[in-house]
């Protein structure tokens, strides 16, 4: 779904002044199954000289030095390039007046670790790795540099594809942070208006590997325009056997782009991929670099048989209610499991809503909301709703969360 929530104009406020520029872990899935992913696509021979420059260095540091202070009560290592000072304060950004007013509307106090060390690398054009954990603001991190990178750009041309391109593994919760002239292009979802999207011209492209190799080999768009590449969740995709085509995808993009790597864990695979793609960057990396639970975040583990998962849950729901703890998620692994258990628990009286990958953009807001508002305090989601979560709920209240429904066989 297109958004235009944050839209540029010709002469609107750049923010920066005038322009450059005028107006896999688990194993790899079997090729027998999925055949070569984007076998093809031609490979692609860059002459840098030959290439239009383009402007990447927005950053503005502030005068004021605090690094040391801040980066060692936030946890925060800063290794390779020498990197910028921290953002201690929204406005040290110089962010557009357009984004201010959204991070105005978000009622967002100060930025978060990653994002006050994020945002001057990302403005200052560098390559950045970012490691810290799920739920630390790393969208907002590169979502927002990217808004002012694209502002610095020429106008889209008629046959020109997206100047940012960000892979994910589950694009489509990313649909409310869709901002500029942007699409999402992620599988499950029919392909005809994702093709007319690509087809009009979207400056920022949100995509699963897959989806948009399919798009790529049709021809509907192209990455000779992408100077700003995200790798959202790297150890996510590569556990999901994306690594052919993430390589596949790289290749059709200029050498000389900016391109920002995020992730939750930092392997020998993640690593990897950030030498071959990524030269001379900075890393910044927000508490341990060991793959480790949450810490503000109490866990308590039941193991039980499948047959008994219900069972527990009910109590542990009146229990959880009774003390006045407003809102619950509960995850589960598979859609039809999501659909069972919330009407299930809906025909036992209990005001739960359900949210997966095959529900439409509208219904799946639409249930978020709910629950947002504490009309359905229950959500019932499967993984493409437990990333980014807390981006959108910021509702001052502890939200317990719950597993449920792991079972030996995934039947989708």
């Amino acid at each position: 779904e297109r958004r235009g929530g944050i839209g540029r104009e010709r002469g609107g406020d750049r923010g920066f002044g005038a322009p450059r520029f005028g107006g896999s872990r688990g194993g790899r899935p079997s090729a027998k199954k999925f055949g070569n992913p984007g076998e093809k696509l031609l490979h692609k021979k860059w002459n840098l000289e030959e290439l239009p420059t383009f402007e990447k260095n927005f950053n503005q540091e502030h005068l004021i030095w605090r690094g040391t202070k801040y980066r060692r009560s936030k946890e925060i290592t800063v290794r390779g390039h020498k990197g910028p000072k921290p953002i201690l304060n929204f406005y040290e950004a110089n962010f557009p007046a357009n984004v201010m007013d959204v991070i105005a509307r978000q009622n967002f106090a100060q930025p978060t670790a990653i994002q006050a060390q994020g945002w001057p690398v990302a403005l200052r054009g560098l390559h950045l790795v970012g490691v810290a954990q799920t739920g630390s603001g790393k969208r907002l991190s590169y979502l927002l540099p990217a808004i002012v990178h694209v502002n610095h750009q020429p106008f889209l041309e008629r046959g020109d594809g997206p100047i940012c391109l960000v892979l994910a593994p589950t694009p489509a919760a990313y649909s409310r942070a869709c901002v500029l002239k942007s699409t999402c292009i992620y599988g499950g979802a029919p392909k005809g208006p994702q093709r007319g999207d690509l087809e009009r011209g979207a400056e920022m492209c949100m995509a699963t590997p897959g989806r948009l190799i399919d798009s790529l080999e049709c021809r509907k768009t192209n990455l000779r325009r992408t100077t700003y590449l995200v790798l959202d969740e790297a150890d996510r995709m590569l556990d999901m056997g994306f690594e052919p085509q993430i390589r596949k995808i790289v290749g059709q993009i200029r050498p000389d782009r900016q391109t920002l790597l995020w992730s939750a864990s930092w392997p020998k695979e993640v690593r990897q991929l950030a030498e071959d793609f990524l030269k001379g960057y900075i890393h910044i990396n927000i508490g341990a670099l060991e793959l480790s639970a949450n810490r503000n975040i109490l866990q308590i583990v039941d193991v039980c048989h499948d047959g008994e998962k219900d069972e527990k849950l009910i109590p542990l729901m009146e229990e959880i209610m009774s003390e006045g703890e407003n809102k619950r998620i509960v995850f589960v692994e598979t859609k039809r499991r999501c659909d069972e258990l919330t009407t299930k628990m809906r025909r036992d009286g209990w005001p739960a809503m359900g949210v997966h990958g095959a529900k439409s953009q509208e219904v799946g807001d639409w249930v978020l909301n709910e629950f947002k508002d504490g009309k359905a305090p229950i959500l019932i989601a499967t993984d493409v709703a437990s990333r980014g979560l807390d981006t959108s709920f910021r509702t001052g209240n502890p939200i317990g969360t719950y597993r449920n429904g792991y079972d030996s066989t995934q039947s989708y």
